[in-house]
């Protein structure tokens, strides 16, 4: 797993080791990106001075707040700047799938929310070391293939122009949420699955362009650049802020094992290493946050949902992609071993020894 592959760490649960712990877990896994739905200062303390870089989130229930300038500058003296010292943070997410909830209010407050926390930025002086940004889901496109007739949904038309200005003129990126197992999930007779994990497979062509895909994923991202263009923005680089594939579900939720999960992102991981682009892009590799970090047991929802983490809370791997992590042990006792050496001694040699290697 090398340092090209970010992280979402979700935190809906009450079975997860502590920061600190998942700090030590993370560098041992080589990844520095990791990507939060909050500003949890407990997290962002656990990872001072590692050279991780966090991309943090505001919550959607605080989109109105930050219409207000002082709201605004208020949250980022208490929950961001009091960090940057020592904890990378490089982005803001105002919002998380706004476009998702069908509230018209909160679609109308995400662009002056955004606008609103880049211009404390700028006063602040910060605007240099963090971006802001938000996330969207897939669905904000009505048109997804062939991918270079991707176009956003009509009724989205007005609010995504202004963001989309928005993006070009802070130079910050346009995030997806991508999934291609919600699409085999849905159509399992018609997406073949191994066009959906990354197997070797026919492909699909695009007529319009003679392209070959491969994968969903990789089509999915062009659509969302082909949608962008005919918003007449050609600058604007596209993210993936979230993919990935559940390692259980209910039923009537087809596909989701660990096999399919461990095939969906050890071969992912692979194409990120080999720094691929996708057809359109083949120049710009592709940049992925996958989610996510452990089985959350508290979200809601269907089965699935508590079951995208490569981890289990205890830290073994829910299937094999190749990759070894260490989660450092709890050790309450301060028992000593014959030479004098407190077992708590040993583990902090154990765990440097490990950060080193």
């Amino acid at each position: 797993l090398g340092l090209e592959v970010g992280i979402n760490y979700g935190q809906i649960a009450n079975n997860l080791p502590s920061p600190a712990r998942v700090s030590y877990l993370l560098r041992s896994l080589n990844i520095s990106r990791v990507k939060l739905y909050d500003a949890d200062p407990n997290v962002l303390l656990a990872f001072a001075n590692t050279n991780v870089e966090f991309i943090i989130g505001l919550g959607n229930e605080y989109l109105q707040n930050m219409t207000d300038p002082i709201k605004a500058q208020n949250w980022i003296q208490q929950r961001v700047q009091p960090y940057l010292t020592r904890t990378k943070i490089t982005c803001i997410t105002v919002g998380n799938e706004v476009y998702k909830t069908y509230d018209h209010q909160l679609w109308s407050n995400l662009l002056p929310a955004m606008q609103t926390v880049y211009n404390t930025l700028v006063n602040l002086g910060l605007d240099k070391q963090v971006t802001v940004t938000t996330a969207h889901s897939l669905d904000i496109l009505s048109v997804s293939f062939p991918p270079s007739v991707g176009a956003f949904r009509q009724d989205l038309g007005e609010y995504l122009h202004g963001i989309l200005n928005f993006h070009a003129q802070v130079k910050s990126p346009f995030l997806i949420n991508a999934y291609p197992y919600f699409a085999y999930k849905d159509k399992p007779n018609e997406v073949p699955l191994n066009y959906v994990l990354f197997q070797p497979n026919q492909g699909t062509m695009d007529p319009n362009t003679n392209l070959k895909y491969d994968n969903m994923l990789f089509a999915q991202i062009d659509a969302v650049y082909s949608a962008i263009k005919a918003m007449g923005h050609t600058d604007i680089e596209v993210r993936i802020s979230e993919t990935g594939w559940p390692s259980r579900g209910d039923e009537n939720e087809v596909g989701a094992t660990p096999e399919n999960a461990g095939l969906y992102n050890g071969n992912l991981l692979r194409r990120i290493e080999e720094k691929q682009g996708t057809p359109a892009k083949p120049n710009v590799p592709i940049d992925i946050y996958v989610f996510a970090l452990f089985n959350e047991n508290q979200k809601p929802g269907p089965t699935s949902e508590r079951n995208y983490g490569l981890f289990y809370p205890d830290g073994t791997p829910v299937y094999n992609i190749g990759v070894q992590g260490y989660l450092p042990e709890l050790i309450y006792s301060s028992a000593t071993t014959n030479n004098g050496f407190s077992i708590c001694s040993l583990l902090v040699l154990a765990i440097a020894y490990l950060i080193s290697s």
